[in-house]
Parts: structure tokens; sequence; C-alpha cells
């Protein structure tokens, strides 16, 4: 058997698309946030939700772009239920406003996913002078999860519907700094490497969820936080590295021409795992776990480490906090 066919414990494997991992659920009675939700993975997300029912919420910087995956879904699905909303996740005040936003529509809030991403990209700072990779993979979702906290604490109560929180994160996240988080050199430009400050990113997305984990089955809230890595899968995230960049456009279609469906996943099996984690009955209970290929896996040892994981959740408050009272 193909290893890449080899089904684990869910039942399903690398291979499988969104569609697959999802079907025969009924989402109808659910909203769910997608950021990042107007290329890649993240419009497959949307579109495989709306398409099980759910009333998916577009999060997104690009709006033309997400104006045109909401008209080309609802062409294929006019039943659809999808909203775009401006989200920059760059600028904590354009977090602050989307939430301001979402909320006043009274919707309920039961799935929340924080897809949103770049990658390698050369050092800047984001609007909020923090290092770009880290506040928009990271802290910007951060700072999301805990302004639409209550409202999904409220929706699970009420609705008697688990709620679900997912971080998509990276195998990347391995190849972080050696110490895991530079806390004290996050801005430091003779700090800085583009992959590595990748993987700390991505790291964070895993140590926030876990420590948010902990902290709501600590409280008795019924809602689940976890992590996934969604597979290699050609996305316009990698054109964030110039050198990415050139060579893709040297051999990008030799590369999916020759290793689609062996290597690189295609976009439909990019979002299976984040669709799996998302609506499947299997995930219900699940929480503060990594899953990759549809399943549950494991972190790196920093990924482990939930005195690390309490010193980052520390330090995001600390450094939303101040950037709040800044603006």
């Amino acid at each position: 058997m193909c290893p890449f066919n080899r089904r684990g414990v869910s039942g399903f494997s690398w291979s499988s698309t969104a569609e697959e991992v999802t079907l025969g659920i009924d989402g109808t009675a659910l909203t769910a946030i997608v950021t990042g939700a107007s290329s890649g993975i993240g419009a497959e997300t949307a579109r495989v939700l709306a398409l099980r029912g759910v009333h998916v919420i577009m999060g997104v910087i690009d709006m033309m772009d997400a104006y045109n995956v909401k008209d080309s879904i609802l062409k294929q699905i006019p039943t659809a239920k999808l909203d775009v909303m401006k989200l920059d996740l760059s600028s904590m005040a354009s977090v602050h406003h989307f939430v301001v936003r979402f909320n006043s529509t009274a919707l309920p809030l039961n799935i929340l996913i924080n897809n949103a991403g770049i990658c390698a990209c050369p050092f800047m700072l984001s609007n909020d002078n923090i290092e770009l990779q880290f506040a928009i993979n990271y802290l910007g979702h951060f700072l999301l999860t805990n302004l639409l906290l209550e409202n999904m604490k409220k929706t699970a109560r009420e609705s008697k519907i688990q709620g679900r929180i997912l971080n998509v994160s990276s195998m990347g996240h391995r190849f972080t700094y050696p110490n895991g988080i530079l806390f004290d050199k996050l801005n430091d430009p003779s700090s800085y490497s583009n992959w590595r400050a990748y993987g700390q990113s991505k790291l964070a997305n895993i140590l926030h969820v876990n420590e948010l984990a902990r902290r709501l089955k600590e409280d008795g809230v019924d809602i689940t936080a976890n992590s996934l890595h969604p597979g290699a899968t050609v996305t316009n995230i990698y054109l964030q590295s110039p050198l990415l960049t050139g060579m893709w456009n040297l051999i990008g279609p030799f590369v999916i021409h020759i290793l689609a469906g062996n290597v690189v996943k295609t976009v439909q099996q990019g979002a299976s795992t984040t669709c799996y984690a998302a609506l499947h009955p299997e995930v219900n209970g699940i929480s503060g776990k990594y899953f990759v290929d549809n399943n549950v896996s494991e972190a790196c040892s920093h990924g482990r480490d939930m005195n690390l994981a309490k010193k980052l959740w520390d330090f995001s408050i600390n450094l939303t906090k101040q950037n709040t009272r800044l603006q």
C-alpha cells in the first residue's frame, strides 16, 4: 500500500480530501470564522464548510480576492452562507474592529479557524512594530481568539454544541530558534532568520492552543482548542520568500506535474485536516492536541512544553495590552 494512502486511527490518510473527511456531516447549525479565506487552504476550507451547511465568515485582508472566492463558491453551491469581512492580522486595531463588527451581527460562533499566514519573508515590522511573521501568523490570531472567546462561550452554553478553536500551524515549528521563542530579541533584525522566524510563529500557534485548552478545561468551558499541520501544499503563502518565488516560477509547473499526489498535497488535501478537526464527530472532546494528516500526532519537544506555553501566554497578553493602550 502506498504510504500516502495508509489510513490512521481516524480512518483517513495523507491523501484524503476535505470533502471526503466531512462526507455526510451536517453543519447547518454552525457558524465559523476562517481567517485567510481568500486563497489556498483557507478558501478551500471555507468552500467545504459551506458545502456542509456551515455559515462561514471569511476574515481577509484582500477583499477583492475574497469576493471572487465567494462568487465562485456560490456558483457551485447556491445555498452557501458566506460573508466577507475585512481583517488585517498585522494590525491590532483591525483585529479589534473586526470583532466589534462581527459581534454587532449578533451571530453565534461555534468554530474559529486561525488559518491566515505568511512564510519566510524578509525582516519587517507590523503596524504595531512587531516582527511581521510573529504578528500575522500568531499574535493577531492570539488577540482575535481572546476577543471572540466570550461569544464562543455563550454560543456553546446556549446551543449545547461544543465549540472548536483551530490554529493552522506547520511542521516548520520544528525548525525554530534553539530556545523556541526569542522573547527578548523578537524585534531584533540582527537575530532574525526568515525561516526560523516562521518556525517560531508556528510553534507559537501550537503553544497558544495548548495553554488555551488547559485554561478552558480548568474553567469547565465546552470548547476545544487544537493545532494542526496541513501538509506541504502549494499555495501563495510561500510567495513571501523571494528565493522560493524565483524557484517556483522556474520549476513550479514541473513540480506540480511530477509530484502532485505523491509529495505535494493538492489544496483539497491540504484543507482536509482543518475540516476534519473542525467538523468531524470523532474530534469531539479532544483538546490540546496536534493533528497531522487527519490524525492526532505529536509536536516537537518545544511544542509540548507547558511552561513555555504559559510564558508565551503571559508575554502575549502583555504585548497586546501595551499596543492597545498606544492606539
